[in-house]
């Protein structure tokens, strides 16, 4: 889902514990609130003495997040299993959710320790949050210093611990000031970003209550599929990757765009996921001017239920089955590498295809400088649109019935913009 960095650490390994498929009703937040939790790193220091005419700006990266070591592995599943938005398990959400946790982490645990003992994606999304903030000093002052923070779904730091570190550094609390909620996931999906901004409007409510002149004023980055600094970073890593065939091969190779995948049910709901995923291949094979053959495939697919196909791992065995070897997997949809990249193409993909000589992965997005410009000129655009959103984020799915989801988007979209039918 997004593709955007989604559900895959659940992955196939608790196909036999649970169906996955997005719920509507909220899930209980008490046990975020039992541990005291700090940054690993510091947020690092703002480029400018001085704040800009607007300034000073937080700049805050949403995303799902993973466990930063394999000790956090559990913790991280109990709150994804335990997300009712995420995973349907009905009045007993949260017990069957700790059972499950508990149950499959073990298993999870091993796969960690296999890509080198925890998911990079904190580390990944501090560093191009951080270069990003120093690249807006410079090219949009009136809105400096810009402050670099993270927020994640199911790990550290979680969305509360975010929050509360934007009022303890001086946002809030009666002094106003501005925030912009950057959405990592260039594809926009209501399991993905939709989730992330109903947790930040959540802990926004608990902490600062009603709106008023000494709030944080909040602004959204929602989605940015066809973006041409994305675009660019995309094509110029799979030009690198097409570069290590033979000559008389590589017109030949046939490039496989893999994004997380959603249930039917999310998708026939009217998720836009699917569109925008596909905007952003056909705006990377244009920027290749069609070099190659491509597909689009989905992964990490979980349980008996149906899901959008076809499947990453399917379509790889069937090609080579077919003769076709010579096979360029894209993590289109992740901006950054992390188990789904690490383990599940690289280990299980790759890795159990049988021609891990033919079959390669483009480098992830990671820091990539074309990509950390795209960043900051979509801030800085944002920045100096003088809107909080997207037109598009006002719109609710024809089959949405979440109320929570109505009234986050009635937050950040206005009232008066957000279209809650």
């Amino acid at each position: 889902m997004a593709a955007r960095h989604s559900v895959a650490h659940l992955s196939r390994r608790a196909a036999g514990a649970v169906a996955c498929t997005p719920l509507r009703s909220s899930w209980l937040a008490k046990d975020l609130t039992l541990q005291a939790r700090t940054f690993a790193t510091p947020v690092p220091p703002v480029t400018q003495n001085a704040a800009g005419s607007k300034g000073p700006t937080a700049m805050v990266f949403l995303n799902m997040g993973g466990p930063s070591t394999v000790d956090e592995v559990e913790d991280f599943l109990r709150r994804l299993f335990q997300d009712g938005d995420l995973i349907p398990l009905g009045r007993l959400q949260n017990y069957i959710g700790n059972f499950i946790s508990s149950r499959r982490t073990p298993k999870i645990q091993k796969q960690y320790a296999e890509i080198g003992g925890g998911s990079p994606i904190r580390k990944w999304s501090e560093y191009q949050n951080a270069e990003m903030c120093k690249l807006l000093d410079r090219i949009s002052p009136e809105t400096a210093p810009h402050k670099p923070y993270v927020a994640f779904r199911y790990a550290n730091p979680l969305t509360e611990e975010m929050y509360n570190k934007l009022l303890d550094d001086g946002f809030g609390n009666g002094k106003g000031g501005r925030a912009v909620a950057f959405t990592q996931y260039p594809q926009y999906s209501c399991s993905t970003t939709g989730s992330s901004l109903n947790e930040l409007w959540k802990w926004r409510q608990r902490l600062e209550g009603k709106a008023g002149p000494g709030t944080i004023q909040w602004s959204v980055i929602d989605r940015w599929p066809v973006h041409p600094g994305l675009v660019d970073a995309f094509a110029s890593n799979i030009e690198k990757t097409l570069a290590e065939y033979p000559e008389d091969r590589r017109r030949e190779a046939v490039l496989l765009f893999s994004a997380h995948s959603l249930p039917m049910t999310v998708v026939n709901r009217g998720d836009p996921y699917p569109a925008e995923v596909a905007a952003t291949v056909y705006a990377v094979m244009q920027r290749l001017k069609f070099s190659n053959p491509y597909r689009l495939c989905w992964q990490s697919q979980v349980g008996p239920q149906p899901w959008l196909g076809p499947q990453t791992q399917t379509s790889v065995e069937e090609y080579i089955s077919k003769g076709q070897k010579d096979l360029v997997l894209i993590p289109i949809a992740f901006t950054s590498d992390h188990i789904e990249t690490l383990f599940e193409l690289d280990k299980e993909v790759i890795g159990e295809s049988g021609h891990a000589d033919t079959v390669k992965r483009i480098e992830s997005l990671n820091g990539n400088p074309i990509f950390i410009k795209a960043l900051a000129d979509l801030a800085k655009s944002h920045l100096g649109s003088g809107t909080v959103c997207s037109h598009q984020m006002g719109l609710r799915c024809p089959g949405c019935k979440s109320e929570r989801c109505a009234e986050s988007k009635k937050f950040f979209a206005g009232v008066e913009s957000s279209l809650t039918v």
